[in-house]
């Protein structure tokens, strides 16, 4: 097969397109003729060494994360799929034509989904849940604002949230509304409109994909005990509201 291969870390000039040996199907395993992948901050943290210490790899090496493709082949055990399901997933590995990955992370694409799109799903989908589980926290139909949700992660977790019948807020610019309306949420706010913030009523939570000054400046509508989570850092003004919950997924 054809693979992106790195051999040490540093910057994209590090990445080498070559033959490299064909990944088998092991048990439970499915092989994947990859159709798209898609690139995400962490395999640019993981190429530049950035995260050597936590998530160290061995040389050479084939980065990647997410992956939408045909199914090739079966590994002993699987009977989920077929040799030739439109399948994607999270799998390590997948810069690269073909890819074995474990049956339990791939999932059968939706019909007329195109594969493109599904191979750019699995980390904003999984982040977005990701950041409504720590911001819900077990509340029983919580107010929570959604920052960005116009945006892939913000979708997600507007999704995600619906799931938990919580009372959603879609905090989106005021030119994002028409959009925002479309993901589910129970009503927008447009967070460049001072008035709008200011009628807005008291939060159990805030889930952040955002950051910055529009962070800072909603963490004075969470209840004392609310949760602030974010995918980024925690507000700048954190400080100012120590009967808070702050909650980050920063890598």
């Amino acid at each position: 097969m054809k693979a992106v291969i790195i051999r040490k870390y540093g910057g994209p000039e590090e990445l080498k397109y070559e033959d490299f040996p064909d990944p088998v199907s092991g048990p439970g395993q499915v092989l994947v003729r990859t159709c798209a992948i898609s690139i995400n901050p962490i395999d640019l943290k993981t190429r530049s060494g950035a995260v050597r210490d936590f998530m160290p790899i061995s040389f050479p090496a084939i980065l990647g994360w997410h992956i939408s493709g045909t199914v090739s082949a079966l590994g002993p055990g699987v009977n989920s799929f077929s040799i030739g399901d439109l399948v994607f997933a999270h799998a390590p590995n997948t810069y690269a034509t073909l890819c074995a990955v474990n049956a339990s992370e791939l999932a059968k694409v939706p019909a007329g989904m195109d594969l493109a799109q599904a191979a750019a799903l699995p980390t904003v989908t999984t982040t977005g849940a990701q950041l409504v589980d720590i911001a819900v926290d077990g509340s029983k139909k919580p107010m929570v604002l959604v920052l960005g949700a116009a945006g892939d992660v913000g979708r997600s977790a507007v999704c995600r949230l619906k799931q938990h019948s919580a009372r959603v807020i879609a905090g989106v610019l005021k030119r994002q509304a028409g959009e925002a309306k479309r993901t589910g949420a129970d009503s927008v706010l447009a967070l460049d409109d001072d008035k709008e913030i200011g009628n807005l009523p008291e939060l159990d939570a805030i889930a952040d994909t955002i950051g910055g000054p529009t962070a800072a400046k909603l963490v004075r509508k969470l209840k004392s005990g609310g949760i602030f989570a974010s995918v980024l850092a925690p507000p700048s003004n954190a400080a100012e509201r120590q009967d808070m919950v702050v909650k980050t997924m920063e890598i």
